[in-house]
Parts: C-alpha cells; structure tokens; sequence
C-alpha cells in the first residue's frame, strides 16, 4: 500500500478555498493522528471545504459532494485556474454589486454562464457575505445576506494555484455519499464528514443543498458503513454528539472530541463543542 501523503518532495502549505460550514480546520489535528498509516487512495463522499484533503495532500483520491455548484467549483479551480484567479480579480466589494451577483441566479440567463464564471461568483459570495455561510432555499437560490467586512480577500492567487496543484491528483465528482460503494476496492481509505445529526434547531444546518439531509440520509449512511465494514475497507467519520450517533456506531469506536464552530445562524451557538470522531480500526 502506498503512502498517504504527497509525492511531492517540497508539499506546499495549501488550505480550503472556500468556507464551508463543518469545515474541518480545527480538528485537523484530531483527524490526522487517527488516520490510518498507509493507503492507496483517500475518499471523501462530503467533501465541502476540503481541509482534511488539501492537508492530507494524498498522492490519488476521490472527492465527491452533492452540492453541483461546489464541485463545479473545485473542477475549475483543478482545470482553469488562471482564468478563475482573473475572474475573480473582477469583482468589487460592494453592497450593491453583491445582492446583484447573489441574484444572478433568479435570472434564466444565469444557466448561460460559463463555468468559470459561476466557480468565481461562488467564492466571490464565500468569501463576501454573512459568516461565510453557504445556504440555499428551497428552489436551490442562494439566499445569504451581504457580510460586513474590513477588507475580505476575495482573490488568494498562491493559495489557489497550490490548491489546484493538489487536485490535479484527484478525481472530482457529484453525487450523493451513496455513488462511492460500486467504486470502493482493497486499499481505499473512506473519510465520512455528512451533515452532522443535529442537537438543536439552530445547529441543523443541512441546507448546501435545496435536498438537505435527514435521518433518513443518517442512515443509509449508517447502513453503508457496515457493508464497508464487512469488506474490510477501513472508514473514519465525523457527527455530532448526540444519542442518535452514539446508538448506532456503538460497535465501532467511538470517540468523543472538542470541535470549534464558526458557522452557525446565531453567534451565541458558535464555540466549542463537543463532537465524535468513528472509525472501524
């Protein structure tokens, strides 16, 4: 089995592209003492910001995340880079100019717009509106109000370029969690970071997708761990820390850690808490 990281003599420092809520910056640590010592290929079914895999830098893996703007995204930033960074290098800081390119997706027009260019108004509206807060409505418009900031970097060149580098190495696809089982084989490494099972109403933050995630969703994926367990693939998967998870993942290893949340709709539920790390090694 190969190794996990980068074949890369010199790995450059390299970290998400976008804010995405449950992103893993803050547990960076926690996940990676806990991987397993080699594998052949890392797969990440929700892969949102990303942060595990640009830190991991891994030699081959998968990503996939039922969010179509965001995988457009990451295959942009994989293929075109440059033309993204210009594109981005457009844009203006600006009340105004963000509830105009928010709307831009109300408009029949937008479905018109070159894939360039809807990567670089999704991480224009990242980087620009309330908390960073990804979220649509029912109909799949982004819906984020306009975010008050000093100065926000809207284009990090280097940052990005490094990023890219690091996907040139990956397969991208979108899908739900549930595409990766046909393609699983010996020596695959599944990282699991779903929607986490909510503890109140105000941490239920499902909305990347106008299809959320439900219980339902919590467990099919459950279900699918098992059957990956039963293969011998090894998994490690992130959730809350709630009665649901405890209950169902109790015959893997179940451990609880101390995570830092920055996105939330209300600032008094930001901060620590505390969540669950499982794996089946």
């Amino acid at each position: 089995m190969g190794s996990t990281k980068s074949g890369d003599h010199n790995p450059r420092s390299c970290r998400p592209f976008l804010k995405w809520a449950g992103g893993k910056a803050q547990l960076l640590d926690e996940l990676q003492r806990r991987l397993p010592k080699k594998m052949e290929r890392y797969i990440e079914p929700f892969v949102g910001g990303g942060a595990l895999l640009f830190s991991l830098q891994p030699q081959k893996a998968l990503i996939i995340d039922i969010n179509a703007e965001l995988i457009n995204a990451y295959k942009i930033v994989k293929h075109d880079v440059e033309s993204l960074i210009k594109s981005l290098r457009r844009h203006v800081y600006e009340e105004d100019y963000y509830y105009s390119l928010r709307n831009a997706d109300r408009s029949k027009g937008f479905n018109r717009w070159t894939s360039v260019r809807k990567a670089s108004r999704l991480i224009y509206l990242n980087k620009t509106c309330f908390n960073g807060l990804y979220r649509v409505n029912s109909k799949g418009l982004f819906n984020v109000p306009f975010g008050r900031y000093t100065n926000p970097t809207i284009v990090d060149a280097e940052n990005l370029r490094n990023c890219s580098r690091i996907l040139k190495r990956v397969q991208i696809r979108q899908g739900s969690f549930e595409i990766i089982e046909p393609q699983i084989r010996s020596g695959d490494f599944v990282y699991f970071d779903p929607p986490y099972v909510p503890l109140n109403s105000t941490s239920y933050f499902t909305a990347y997708d106008r299809h959320g995630f439900d219980l339902k969703m919590q467990e099919a994926l459950f279900e699918l761990c098992c059957r990956l367990d039963k293969k011998g693939i090894p998994f490690m998967l992130s959730n809350s820390y709630s009665s649901f998870v405890k209950s169902r993942y109790k015959k893997f290893r179940v451990e609880l850690v101390e995570a830092t949340r920055a996105v939330n709709s209300k600032s008094d539920a930001r901060g620590k808490i505390n969540e669950l790390i499982i794996r089946n090694y």
